[in-house]
């Protein structure tokens, strides 16, 4: 395996099997980058650095997968949904963790996973309204999860996940993002087609007009200041 540089950050070169098999394997933070974090931890270094320390980091979304392209790397997108999808299934019957999102939709997803997933051994869930994450933090160790899912939005949950690594240094953890919302069943997710071309970002804008002003111009810049560093 090897470890390629776009913007600054580390990205692994597995495939989606290669990357399960390494997880599954392994403890340690696993992370899914997508532009709008690249973006932000070029201009925040503390987060930089969490993603240098990442055991994973894998390409979530077509933003990503385009700029590795264009810098030489053919490297297929991992979906971070189906990635921490398929851990959760490798992990049944071993404690795990679910912590973020709203009290009610974590609720919809905790029901909804156990119905797909009848040995999930849920040791400790936990909405993502806290004020006090030491609390948070040393209750979720307590429990000595195996499996850590943290639905806290960028770049909260990278960095909550980055200090419980130390607390639990035996233990797999990954960032979630919107993954919750659409376990709950409250948030659709795109039809196949849309998944198969990388095109998730387009039916959920289409779906959400308001994300419209957080793609544009985000993503544009993007390939821009990745060509930028390819020319440079």
């Amino acid at each position: 395996m090897e470890r390629v540089k776009l913007l600054g950050a580390g990205i692994d070169t597995y495939s989606y099997d290669e990357a399960l098999e390494f997880a599954k394997a392994n403890s340690g933070q696993v992370i899914t980058i997508n532009p709008e974090m690249l973006e932000y931890a070029q201009k925040h270094s503390e987060f930089l650095n969490i993603i240098k320390n990442a055991e994973l980091v894998i390409p979530d979304g077509i933003g990503v997968q385009l700029g590795l392209k264009i810098m030489g790397y053919d490297i297929k997108r991992i979906p971070g949904i189906e990635f921490a999808k398929e851990l959760l299934k490798e992990f049944q019957g071993r404690p795990v963790a679910l912590i973020g999102t709203r009290p009610e939709i974590l609720s919809k997803a905790v029901q909804n996973l156990k119905k797909e997933l009848p040995d999930l051994n849920l040791v400790y869930v936990q909405d993502g309204y806290f004020t006090d994450t030491e609390k948070i933090l040393n209750e979720a160790v307590a429990k000595k999860p195996a499996l850590i899912l943290a639905a806290l939005g960028s770049p909260k949950q990278e960095e909550f996940l980055y200090r419980m690594k130390k607390m639990l240094p035996n233990a797999l953890m990954i960032g979630v993002g919107g993954s919750f919302d659409v376990w709950s069943g409250v948030v659709e997710r795109a039809p196949k087609i849309y998944q198969r071309l990388g095109l998730e970002w387009l039916y959920r804008t289409v779906k959400e007009p308001k994300r419209f002003k957080r793609i544009f111009p985000a993503l544009p810049l993007f390939v821009l200041k990745v060509l930028k560093e390819k020319w440079s």
